[in-house]
């Protein structure tokens, strides 16, 4: 899911700001109290805007509509794929996912269709905080950005070179991209509201499942879903720089 319209430099500064505001415990998550807050804030925002507008969405749109813009939006996320395959070295898979890039932008139709799977080209996620992990670089704490959400320091300078990157983040005029990123926003959050029902029920505390969640989710892609066990003396998640090409 890409983010919303906003100035995402701008956002991880604010936050980045604010370090020193309140610390705890918790080795993940030592800028709890602050985080809770722009979590709260964000939670607001959903419920009042994005929520609304996603559920109004996806009760309009037939599915096959919504399948179309979700496949859309992945087509075009699958050039920064792409783009962190080679980063990573990681060859074999950069050649299927240019494969279903081509496939997907030619034969689906811009991306419309989803013509890769298909011809067993599956997604794959890729971004270059999961980049940074893979050379090494350790996720540093959990930080909740204003508008994005959960994320890590690492994730947060990730998510500033690839917005550089992003073909939607670079097409112009402006208001033709701020449109298009909105329009990625509410489909992508429409995607989620099964999960969040399920959230809202099962957690007794939505902000440390998320965090959880998130923290987990990300270790997993850093490793390729195969994550060793974690260390309880250090909070680094980045597997140690490779020695050669993998």
């Amino acid at each position: 899911m890409r983010v919303p319209s906003f100035k995402l430099p701008a956002a991880i500064l604010l936050s980045l700001g604010l370090l020193g505001c309140a610390t705890n415990g918790d080795r993940h998550d030592p800028l709890e109290p602050l985080n809770r807050g722009i979590y709260g804030f964000n939670d607001a925002i959903d419920k009042a805007v994005i929520k609304p507008v996603a559920t109004g969405y996806k009760e309009a749109m037939p599915s096959p509509v919504r399948t179309a813009v979700g496949n859309f939006f992945s087509n075009l996320d699958d050039v920064l794929v792409v783009f962190n395959d080679l980063l990573q070295f990681k060859l074999d898979q950069a050649a299927s996912d240019f494969s279903r890039l081509t496939w997907n932008t030619t034969a689906g139709v811009g991306g419309l269709i989803d013509i890769g799977t298909s011809f067993d080209l599956p997604k794959h996620n890729e971004d270059f905080g999961q980049t940074l992990g893979h050379w090494g670089v350790a996720s540093g704490p959990y930080l909740v950005l204003p508008f994005f959400g959960p994320s890590t320091f690492r994730d947060a300078v990730g998510r500033v070179v690839d917005s550089h990157y992003d073909p939607l983040w670079r097409h112009k005029p402006v208001d033709e991209r701020n449109a298009a990123i909105a329009a990625d926003t509410v489909d992508a959050r429409s995607r989620l509201l099964d999960s969040q029902k399920v959230m809202d029920e099962a957690a007794l505390d939505p902000y440390t499942f998320l965090r959880d969640a998130y923290l987990q989710h990300r270790r997993a892609l850093v490793y390729d879903g195969k994550p060793p066990p974690e260390k309880l003396d250090d909070d680094d998640d980045a597997p140690a720089a490779p020695t050669a090409p993998r």
